[in-house]
């Protein structure tokens, strides 16, 4: 019965410790701030030829 006991501890122990660092992982993801979408590379002359196309119609 001893080693039964042990055994069922130990296993508790080891759910709660991979819950517990899981929710961690978690909020330390949570709190890193937003990083901006900005591109790296601007390319303006493509940006002429988009504005000037006609836009897709939808049907």
């Amino acid at each position: 019965m001893h080693r039964f006991l042990a055994a069922a501890l130990t296993c508790v122990a080891a759910v709660l410790l991979a819950v517990g660092a899981g929710l961690g992982a978690v909020a330390l993801l949570n709190a890193s701030p937003e990083q901006p979408n900005v591109p790296l590379v601007h390319f303006p002359e493509n940006e002429e030829a988009a504005s000037d196309a006609p836009a897709p119609s939808e049907e």
